[in-house]
């Protein structure tokens, strides 16, 4: 399998596994391309994507420090770094058929080392707690995420701004739950 930071020639494979794996409508192409722009600071890119051959099998999105704002799902008093230095792990996913073999926590890995170099001294996440089985919360536990708030409803506007979204779980208005975590980074 190759790891490789993300280009926008992935934009394709990319956008049809994030719609398959978080539903329909979940990233546009318009949306891909700013996101991606998030990563990018000192000339270094904090998104990745993983091949097996010539399949796209999972990608990660992260923000630089600076590049993104907190909104008012963000617990910032309980964050143990100041904004400026704090990454986000925007989205994820792994191809079903490849999930369990470390391919999410290789890019985790990858992102992580990237936005250390760009200034980061942890990354903040909004975990979707509907995933099957909480997946989405064990695997960032395991990665050493601690959980600062839980968020009902989230998405729930987002959703209804977003024509064409439909969430896996709830359909078009998704009440699903986000745990917001925040992982430290070692120096």
């Amino acid at each position: 399998m190759q790891l490789k930071p993300y280009q926008s020639e992935d934009a394709a494979a990319l956008l049809a596994l994030a719609n398959s794996v978080h539903g329909a409508g979940y990233l546009s192409a318009d949306g891909l391309s700013e996101m991606a722009k998030l990563g990018l600071a000192s000339g270094l890119n904090a998104n990745f994507v993983v091949y097996q051959d010539a399949t796209l099998v999972g990608y990660r999105l992260s923000f630089a420090p600076g590049n993104w704002q907190p909104d008012h799902w963000c617990s910032t008093k309980l964050w143990p770094v100041p904004a400026e230095q704090m990454a986000y792990f925007k989205s994820v996913a792994v191809d079903p058929a490849y999930q369990g073999q470390g391919i999410g926590s290789r890019m985790l890995r990858a992102s992580i080392e990237v936005l250390k170099r760009q200034g980061a001294l942890a990354g903040l996440a909004h975990l979707w707690m509907q995933s099957p089985g909480n997946s989405a919360v064990r695997y960032f536990s395991r990665a050493g995420g601690k959980l600062l708030a839980v968020h009902p409803d989230k998405w729930l506007a987002l959703s209804r701004q977003s024509a064409g979204y439909d969430c896996p779980v709830c359909g078009e208005a998704c009440h699903c739950t986000a745990a917001e975590m925040v992982l430290t980074f070692e120096q």
